[in-house]
């Protein structure tokens, strides 16, 4: 992903420092290591300390009936698959695994296996939907990405593994509920992140990223259910401690009004800030052809933090309770949508 922010005024020593981290998303080559097996094992000793912690996830009582340690014991189990970029071994056993917990929470549940024409060649990719039918036609739609940059030793703990753990989370409660108006379908999208990188870095392209969410965008277009759309919500990168997410200007303003009203009104307007950004992300393939879609994402302070695409991408970088709180205003907002 690339990313454009947009500040207020701020004095000139602060400027030099927010414009000093740059925007972008990227990718290298595959193969679980050492760092990946240790970043698995270190799931052991934060799992154990659960609830003792600041950044300790609230009961789901408290958030809506979304379990935001749930959540994270879902990120730590992707983790533990060590790195996944598309085509790779590693990512059949994540497809395996999203599968086997979309049907133990009844979901029903649609595959798009599709051929990717890359820049390093063609690589199969797989798109996985749970689709929750509505009574209705309307259909909300979530996204996340659930493969990791073509890096050795990067196991993208908050970059795929948060989102992805917490739209696992989202599918346990909303299969088990009664049917809505709107249909809710969640895509688990395979082949987000670029997969050419030049002396490490990604080298992010319109047509070097966003594979899977291309894919669909035009699959939905051709059978029609493109129209059938009400609003995209993607969540990227959501779970780091001390989260601040920026409306996203490529979005609708009735559709960023209504998440970030939802998220003040459950006590959260300090992490939905009020500052914009722009993003080069899974949601704009809907956006290009008139979706409204939004982008939850904080990529400026991963960046700043230096653990962005880097093999520090580590479960001891996921908060819980960071987790908790994106579940909760995701959930609300979704039933905020079934009202229009």
């Amino acid at each position: 992903m690339i990313c454009h922010q947009r500040i207020p005024w701020v004095g000139a020593a602060a400027l030099a420092l927010l414009l000093s981290a740059s925007c972008g998303h990227s990718a290298t080559g595959e193969g679980a290591s050492a760092d990946s097996a240790s970043s698995a094992k270190a799931a052991a000793p934060l799992l154990a300390s659960r609830g003792t912690s600041p950044d300790a996830a609230p009961p789901a009582s408290e958030t809506g009936g979304f379990d935001g340690q749930r959540a994270y014991e879902q990120v730590a189990k992707l983790v533990s698959f060590g790195p996944h970029p598309p085509a790779s071994d590693a990512i059949h056993r994540v497809q395996d695994y999203i599968r086997s917990q979309l049907k133990s929470f009844d979901c029903p549940t649609d595959e798009d296996d599709f051929n990717a024409q890359t820049p390093i060649g063609t690589l199969a990719m797989k798109n996985i939907v749970a689709k929750i039918p509505g009574n209705g036609q309307g259909i909300i739609l979530l996204l996340t990405h659930y493969d990791t940059l073509r890096l050795d030793n990067f196991v993208g703990a908050e970059d795929s593994g948060s989102s992805t753990g917490l739209m696992l989370e989202m599918a346990r409660i909303l299969c088990s509920q009664p049917k809505r108006a709107d249909a809710v379908w969640i895509a688990f999208l395979d082949g987000e992140e670029a997969q050419v990188v030049t002396n490490g870095v990604a080298q992010w392209t319109d047509t070097d990223s966003v594979y899977g969410s291309r894919e669909m965008s035009a699959r939905l277009a051709l059978s029609g259910d493109l129209k059938r759309i009400k609003a995209v919500i993607l969540a990227d990168m959501i779970g780091q401690f001390n989260l601040h997410i920026f409306r996203d200007s490529d979005s609708p303003k009735w559709l960023t009004d209504l998440i970030w009203h939802t998220a003040a009104r459950l006590g959260y307007g300090n992490i939905f800030e009020s500052r914009t950004a722009s993003t080069e992300d899974d949601h704009l393939p809907f956006v290009h052809r008139g979706v409204p879609a939004i982008d939850l994402i904080d990529l400026t302070d991963y960046q700043q933090l230096g653990y962005w695409h880097t093999p520090q991408d580590t479960l001891d970088k996921v908060s819980p309770r960071s987790l908790a709180i994106v579940g909760e205003v995701i959930l609300e907002s979704v039933a905020e949508l079934q009202k229009r």
